[in-house]
């Protein structure tokens, strides 16, 4: 009898268990479908029910914002997904991508804040990359255009000029051919030639070219790439030419960087007396800024007798003959064509213009502190200047924003 209580008993308690364990499975299941599930609101169902089927419908997304007729908000988390129907009452969510892609919303450029771009989505605009517009601008009268690589090997000491291409040249014909000398000036002797290309105004080179140049003497060096044409018979004729002054920021990080820049015309005229210097003039009306831009100088009459030879340009503005400021470009050593490609602002009011003139001195230093002046050009209004100095002037004021550029000879000046 003590055994048959004994399983009677094991088999009670068998059946509590497993209804204990039905019980628990069946309250976390009603709490699993709780948080997938929304119940409708008591006093709400006649005002929610002419809308059931359009925000409830299964092809439908739930708002962030507050329907009309509908007491809640839908959680962010909860946001952007499918439902579907489970009973009259309830609905639950389709399986989803648990890393869907984010949706795109399209931007607008409104004023209004109503139709600005939702925050937090992102604007495909800012991330387009800007067209290269380097194949496309031809200002009118470009003689051709030239693109080319720059890399300095500091530790080997070497500079590394690639030629890639150049495009739109004016050529007699397409007979002709073409090739680019390079010279690292002031060393004028000696040159590195590219290959002839022939039939083709577009000529695509590809090559490479090794000048090997101290790191302390780089940043005085100037890169000129000389383009010629080639007839039947070998004869070269100079189409024009770039000059690329060496500096330390194009220099910087021994990174290969890719430039292009528009030929120009070698100057037919004899270098003056004294030499000649070219620069811009701007003048911005709206920042009453004064932009001068200091390019080269040609044929100067350096001091035979001096130890050590570097040359330098002095740019003052003035305002009554009385001096305002006064700014300097870097030396180049040794040459009686250097190229400096330098750019000064000085602040001038509109009212100041009709008194103020600008002088650029071309100096050479001497030993010591000392410096002996090689010639000067002052341009400004008919006060102070005549000519193309004045003609200088008066162009930069009718074209406000943009430089304008010429040759001026130096005047001679008595030593100090």
């Amino acid at each position: 009898m003590e055994q048959v209580a004994l399983v009677i008993g094991g088999i009670l308690g068998g059946l509590l268990l497993l209804l204990l364990l039905i019980g628990v499975s069946y309250y976390l299941w009603k709490r699993l479908c709780a948080t997938f599930t929304y119940e409708e609101l008591s006093g709400t169902a006649a005002a929610s029910s002419a809308q059931g089927d359009a925000l409830c419908a299964p092809d439908a997304r739930t708002q962030a914002s507050r329907p009309p007729g509908v007491p809640f908000v839908v959680p962010p988390s909860l946001q952007s997904r499918d439902w579907v129907p489970l009973s009259s009452e309830e609905w639950a969510q389709v399986p989803q991508d648990p890393y869907p892609a984010p949706k795109l919303l399209p931007h607008t450029t409104g004023s209004n804040l109503g139709d600005a771009c939702v925050a937090g989505t992102i604007n495909p605009e800012l991330y387009k990359i800007p067209e290269d517009k380097s194949e496309a601008d031809f200002p009118e009268g470009c003689l051709g255009r030239l693109w080319f690589s720059v890399e300095y090997r500091q530790e080997a000491e070497r500079l590394l000029v690639g030629l890639i291409k150049a495009q739109r040249l004016h050529t007699p014909s397409e007979n002709c051919g073409l090739l680019v000398k390079l010279h690292l000036l002031p060393d004028e002797r000696r040159f590195l030639q590219s290959k002839t290309k022939r039939r083709t105004t577009s000529p695509q080179f590809d090559e490479q070219f090794i000048f090997q140049v101290s790191s302390k003497s780089v940043t005085q060096r100037v890169l000129r790439f000389s383009v010629y044409l080639v007839d039947r018979q070998r004869k070269h004729q100079l189409l024009g030419q770039v000059l690329f002054p060496l500096k330390k920021e194009t220099l910087a990080g021994n990174c290969r960087r890719i430039l292009w820049r528009d030929l120009e015309a070698e100057s037919l005229e004899p270098p003056s007396e004294f030499g000649d210097l070219q620069f811009c003039l701007s003048y911005n009306d709206r920042l009453n800024r004064l932009t001068v831009v200091v390019l080269r100088a040609k044929g100067l009459r350096l001091r035979e007798n001096a130890s050590f030879v570097s040359v330098f340009v002095k740019v003052s503005l003035m305002n009554h003959n009385k001096f305002v400021k006064c700014k300097k470009t870097s030396a180049v050593l040794g040459s009686t064509n250097p190229v400096y490609s330098e750019t000064f602002s000085f602040k001038a009011n509109p009212a100041e213009l009709d008194t103020a003139s600008l002088s650029l001195t071309v100096l050479q230093s001497a030993d010591g502190d000392r410096s002996h002046e090689l010639g000067r050009v002052v341009v400004g209004p008919y006060m102070y200047t005549r000519g193309r100095e004045l003609e200088h002037w008066n162009e930069m004021l009718s074209k406000p924003k943009e430089l304008v550029k010429r040759w001026h000879a130096l005047c001679c000046t008595t030593e100090p």
